[in-house]
């Protein structure tokens, strides 16, 4: 292992990634609209850390592209260093590729994470020897990609697992007071909430700022969201609600792992709470 690299961020022991079945690559580089730049490049380093801390944690393999994408191979990260500032990568399976890849000025890296696609580039690699093997040693991106356009996996909340949101709006003296309401699904995208019929003058676009959603285990999320769909449902008691559906606004990728941290978690409770009934 390469004496400035400390092991911070490692991924659990694994064998070499199986070359690829055919010639086509398993996650394609993607190129953005102008439109898309700005939604999703991050330039923040502790968001684009936390992506890579998250890719070595699942192990999640990626395609590396190089020679202005004549060549590519499979690989994953292996290490993050503790000041963030360097990286480690597996080889591939070829050594053919990986002298190429040593000898390439700039490498695009594509992966998938949560069904979120992941881009990134190297400015070239070295060789070193992590944990008795070879493996490429880069500097960490400054730029990341997440490319997230497909519809968010929705949670529908079981009564006995329900969550508080609390929503800050304008009391009868201009100031703020939070209203709790109970959320009834979640996604990374959004929210959808009850609130008793037209007691909160809710509308279609209206923005909600400063909400705080209490997630069990994971902590309290501070989001802005606008209201995207409002009807009226009645329960089995007979008693009439709002059913809010919201978009979050600018979250963050922190906060995007976090609620998909907490889905999935909630999700597996949820099967196992069904295969022990049955």
């Amino acid at each position: 292992m390469d004496p400035g690299m400390t092991d911070e961020t490692s991924a659990p022991p694994h064998t070499p990634p199986p070359p690829p079945s055919s010639s086509i690559p398993q996650n394609r580089f993607e190129r953005l609209r102008d439109e898309e730049e700005k939604d999703y490049t991050l330039r923040s380093r502790s968001e684009i850390l936390a992506v890579l801390r998250s890719m070595i944690e699942h192990n999640a393999l990626m395609t590396v592209y190089f020679n202005q994408g004549q060549d590519f191979m499979l690989s994953s990260l292996l290490q993050l260093a503790a000041d963030g500032r360097t990286l480690v990568l597996d080889v591939g399976s070829s050594a053919e590729m990986n002298q190429r890849a040593l000898a390439a000025d700039r490498l695009i890296c594509v992966s998938n994470l949560d069904k979120i696609k992941i881009q990134f580039v190297l400015n070239g690699v070295d060789a070193l020897q992590f944990e008795g093997r070879p493996a490429f040693l880069a500097n960490t991106p400054e730029i990341l990609v997440r490319l997230q356009r497909r519809d968010f996996y929705r949670f529908v909340l079981p009564v006995l697992q329900s969550i508080r949101c609390s929503i800050p709006f304008k009391s009868y003296d201009g100031g703020l007071q939070p209203i709790e309401v109970n959320v009834i699904d979640i996604s990374a995208g959004g929210i959808g909430f009850l609130s008793k019929s037209e007691s909160l003058g809710l509308s279609t676009d209206m923005l909600l700022e400063n909400c705080r959603i209490d997630l069990p285990e994971i902590g309290i999320l501070t989001v802005n969201m606008r209201i995207r769909s409002l009807y009226e449902v009645t329960l089995l008691t007979g008693a009439r609600h709002e059913r809010a559906g919201c978009q979050f606004i600018g979250l963050t990728a922190k906060q995007e792992m976090q609620l998909q941290r907490y889905i999935i978690k909630a999700e597996r409770e949820r099967k196992a709470r069904e295969l022990g009934m049955s």
